[in-house]
């Protein structure tokens, strides 16, 4: 069963604007999603028409396979929507907002006391509950949008830049978050201009740009495609001049830390030899990050020019 279906799906705004060109788009149940795309080009459009926000000009949305035109009310319980602005009024106190939301799906009062206290606790906010949210920080607005978007235990989960203005602390434990209730069975789609967010959450990507879908597939396969890719080496010793290595750039970031970049048909165990030769002994490797928006950018920047052409 697809989380989400969308089917040749257009809008044209007052004055001929077209916000969709007729998009087409699978996203697989338990999956976490990414949606991308410049600004304008079509990811609010999108997520509007999905949560009904929006009225599409013509085709087909379905979640969990209902029909949003057919049996809206359903569809909608479905779904929970974490968006780029404050949805709440900001004089509630923070308990009362999510457990009145909780009874908007129609949750018992247990059942909404409940889900409420479980969300606000793994949010961290179980201790404001009592506070107005007008005097929270924008972070733990951000929580407190989650936890209402949660507290129905939707199968669809659909976050809107959920991490833009927050601090890295709390965007690293929000990842964190995520990545727990996606294994336990939420689909969740993501829009972000946070890259790197995409590239460690998100197993699958579809990038828009114009109103039209210009890339579809896996995030393993999407960064396949980069003809060069750098890695971050940590020793265990500091160096202090670098190995005379000529096929490959290399740059010591500190003495700890080198990040040698291989083109495609250059290979990895050579770097690992000539480290050995150097006496140069490693302690953790990993991939750089902002690999995915090197691919973005030269993606768009094609759309761009056969637009242009």
């Amino acid at each position: 069963m697809k989380a989400l279906s969308i089917s040749n799906l257009k809008k044209e705004y007052a004055g001929g604007l077209q916000a969709l060109k007729g998009i087409d788009l699978e996203v697989e149940k338990g999956d976490f999603f990414a949606l991308l795309g410049p600004n304008g080009a079509g990811k609010s459009t999108t997520i509007g028409v999905i949560s009904s926000l929006v009225t599409k000009s013509s085709g087909q949305v379905k979640i969990l396979d209902i029909d949003i035109d057919e049996n809206h009310s359903l569809a909608k319980k479905k779904l929970g929507v974490v968006g780029q602005e404050v949805n709440f009024n900001q004089f509630e106190k923070v308990g009362d907002i999510i457990r009145n939301q909780a009874g908007y799906y129609g949750l018992s009062f247990k059942e909404s006391r409940d889900n409420a206290k479980y969300y606000m606790k793994k949010l961290d906010i179980w201790d404001k509950r009592n506070e107005q949210a007008r005097k929270l920080s924008g972070g733990m607005k951000r929580r407190v949008m989650v936890a209402k978007a949660l507290v129905n235990n939707p199968d669809l989960l659909i976050l809107d830049e959920p991490t833009a203005g927050v601090d890295i602390e709390l965007r690293r434990s929000l990842w964190d978050f995520l990545t727990e209730i996606n294994e336990k069975g939420t689909t969740i789609i993501l829009t972000t201009h946070y890259l790197e967010e995409a590239e460690r959450l998100c197993r699958n990507i579809a990038i828009i740009d114009s109103g039209e879908i210009v890339e579809n597939t896996s995030m393993q396969e999407l960064l396949t495609r980069l003809e060069v890719e750098t890695f971050v080496f940590d020793l265990t010793k500091p160096l202090h001049q670098l190995p005379d290595i000529r096929d490959f750039e290399i740059q010591l970031e500190n003495p700890t830390r080198l990040k040698v970049t291989l083109k495609k048909e250059q290979d990895l165990n050579s770097v690992f030899e000539i480290f050995s030769n150097s006496n140069i002994e490693i302690s953790s490797m990993r991939n750089e990050t902002g690999r995915l928006e090197e691919l973005f950018l030269g993606l768009v920047e094609s759309n761009l020019k056969a637009e242009s052409a």
